[in-house]
């Protein structure tokens, strides 16, 4: 039995081409990018080769771009930077409450230091109102950090109203577009982004590298000691091998972009037709119109979310929750929950199907008639 992986939305597998890309750094290119003789410089030119595509890849100038362990660290020094390098301007930040953890966990974190946060709601259509954010906005307020699409749900939101609100207000903005880059275009110059989190591996990259996009002239803290790198916003040898297969993931996806986009969403309306015909309940959770290609969150009357990722995985199918697991049981999804309420049974009979390069026409169809006798099974 083939097992089928509908579950890029947590990593992606890497890109042959990024692994060819990758070896021959680990064989010749072995020198620390800050050291002044020929090794050193070797690297070095690898290391900016590779700034540059990223730059490119936004619209932004490749002194704007800091190398990170991945989108949870860009998240981390986004908002934890920002906030100690302009407390003297105020203490409110403003982010949403259906946020990844690595934003929320770091804005919890904040707290204790004595900022004030305000969390926007998410309506049950997956989406913030802008109206919201104009409402939450003060004098004091000194970062709006609002992801660019949700990592459960798909949903893409409104950054370009936000990017127009902020315009006139001394806030900085802040998004997280692990899930939107390499999908969606982004201009941060047009959408008025003055930090953006990227992550490697969701866009078929190596694990354990990323990038934050910091404009010029944005006052940033470090949060880490030790030497000069990245311009003394993040210390530490480069992760030269890492950074290059990075930079070949992102070539492949500003090349492909397009291509993808059709495919995913193919293999999207394919998933779905084959459930209707087989007879299978289910909502989609948030508005379909607004989401991303590549992402459905389906709700299941009369499942339990445990069960059916216990019976997916038996019959071959990766897909997930989008929710925590703790201790063994599965948690209600704080972003489905944000939408529905705390007792609605869609947090918990939710499953997220993400779709990539690891899949097929054929496929798809295969597991989508597997998951609909699993379905009809457990709710008969």
């Amino acid at each position: 039995m083939e097992a089928i992986y509908l579950d890029h939305a947590a990593t992606t597998p890497i890109e042959k081409e990024v692994l060819e890309a990758m070896y021959p750094i680990y064989e010749q290119t072995f020198g620390n990018p800050s050291s002044v003789h020929s090794f050193g410089r070797k690297a070095r030119r690898v290391l900016d080769e590779a700034r540059r595509v990223m730059a490119k890849s936004i619209n932004a100038n490749e002194k704007e771009i800091t190398f990170t362990s991945g989108g949870t660290e860009a998240d981390n020094l986004a908002l934890i930077g920002t906030a100690l390098a302009n407390k003297e301007r105020g203490k409110h930040i403003i982010t949403t409450v259906m946020e990844h953890h690595a934003t929320l966990h770091t804005a919890e974190y904040l707290e204790k230091q004595g900022f004030d946060v305000t969390y926007l709601p998410v309506y049950e259509d997956g989406m913030i109102r802008v109206d919201d954010l104009k409402q939450a906005l003060r004098d004091d307020t000194i970062l709006v950090s609002i992801m660019y699409v949700n990592n459960e749900t798909g949903m893409v939101q409104p950054i370009e109203q936000i990017g127009e609100i902020l315009f006139n207000h001394p806030a900085f903005f802040h998004t997280d577009a692990v899930q939107a880059y390499g999908l969606l275009d982004i201009n941060v110059k047009e959408l008025g982004i003055d930090l953006l989190s990227v992550s490697s591996h969701k866009i078929y990259g190596p694990k354990g590298v990323g990038f934050l996009y910091v404009k010029e002239g944005v006052p940033i803290q470090t949060l880490q000691f030790g030497g000069e790198q990245e311009r003394k916003r993040r210390p530490g040898t480069e992760n030269v091998v890492s950074i290059v297969g990075f930079q070949k993931a992102v070539e492949l996806s500003m090349e492909r972009k397009e291509e993808r986009n059709q495919q995913y969403k193919m293999f999207k309306n394919l998933f779905l037709q084959v459930l209707r015909e087989n007879g299978v309940t289910f909502t989609i959770n948030g508005d379909p119109d607004s989401q991303i290609a590549s992402i459905v969150n389906l709700s299941f009357p009369g499942a339990n979310v445990e069960q059916l990722l216990t019976n997916f995985d038996l019959d071959g199918i990766a897909a997930s929750s989008g929710s925590a697991c703790t201790a063994g049981s599965v948690e209600p999804s704080h972003v489905l929950t944000a939408m529905f309420g705390e007792n609605n049974p869609c947090t918990t009979n939710s499953i997220r199907f993400s779709f990539g390069n690891f899949n097929t026409t054929e496929n798809v169809k295969e597991a989508a008639n597997r998951i609909a006798k699993i379905v009809k099974r457990l709710t008969s």
